[in-house]
């Protein structure tokens, strides 16, 4: 991994990274909540074989610093096209998982010029009760606790499948100490911007083409509700990839990248 550095964006010290060969398009990847740029390290071989890529720890978390709150959907849009502009990015690929796919459509939506083709992963696109009074219990249990430890093990939950968590023992550590690791103020505020979600109403605004990635045992952002997003967005393309449930590319690893390198290579789904 190339050196991590620090770019103060949007009244935030965001760490950032890039890799790959200059003049190759760019790429941004935008991780998902609780999780760091390092989420994506099992997907660099493939999207730098085509790509320069940009990855960065979201307001929050990883290196990155974590402002007082409030924070908003709208925050995250204008943290990832502050590090475009910073970059000298005028046009991106974007990859964006659960909240970072939500920031992705927050991008399409508001900057569409900066899109030039979205992957949006285990997301959702509004802001239903179910989906607030989760935020409610995890933020009290997160308070209860006095830390990350209040929600760490109903999250790996969440993101693995059973038989996955059973096999892989190092990846469920790595994926718990990135969780315990997340600052908890940050952890709050994105969830509180994440209850004020609402972008479905505008998907039929998105100009960019739109790869949708399902996990098909994710119970956050559940198939038939990516399946539906797909649907009211103009001409884009859907895909379930199985066994996964949430964070689909630290899961399955060779499925992710055949379809989402097939599909921003110009090769299609895979």
């Amino acid at each position: 991994m190339s050196d991590i550095e620090k770019i103060s964006v949007n009244g935030a010290d965001l760490a950032a990274c890039v890799d790959g060969e200059a003049g190759k398009p760019w790429l941004v990847l935008s991780n998902s909540l609780a999780c760091t740029l390092e989420s994506w390290r099992l997907q660099m071989a493939t999207f730098t074989a085509t790509h320069r890529v940009l990855r960065y720890d979201t307001r929050g978390h990883g290196r990155s610093s974590a402002p007082a709150g409030p924070y908003s959907m709208a925050t995250f849009a204008a943290d990832l096209v502050g590090l475009m502009d910073h970059f000298g990015i005028d046009k991106a690929d974007i990859v964006g998982l659960s909240m970072g796919g939500m920031t992705g459509l927050g991008v399409a939506i508001t900057y569409p010029d900066r899109v030039n083709r979205l992957v949006c992963c285990a997301a959702r696109s509004d802001s239903i009760p179910p989906f607030v009074d989760s935020w409610n219990t995890r933020i009290a249990a997160i308070r209860a606790a006095g830390g990350m430890q209040g929600v760490v093990d109903f999250t790996i939950e969440r993101w693995f499948t059973e038989g996955f968590r059973a096999a892989n023992p190092d990846a469920i550590e790595e994926a718990r100490a990135m969780i315990l690791a997340c600052d908890t103020e940050g952890y709050i505020a994105c969830a509180e911007a994440l209850k004020g979600l609402d972008y479905k109403r505008s998907l039929d605004t998105i100009k960019a083409p739109v790869l949708y990635v399902a996990g098909a045992s994710d119970g956050g952002a559940p198939p038939a509700a990516m399946k539906e997003m797909a649907a009211l967005t103009p001409g884009a393309a859907y895909v379930e990839i199985a066994p996964a449930a949430h964070i689909i590319p630290m899961e399955n690893p060779e499925a992710y990248n055949a379809a989402v390198g097939g599909w921003l290579s110009g090769a299609g789904l895979k």
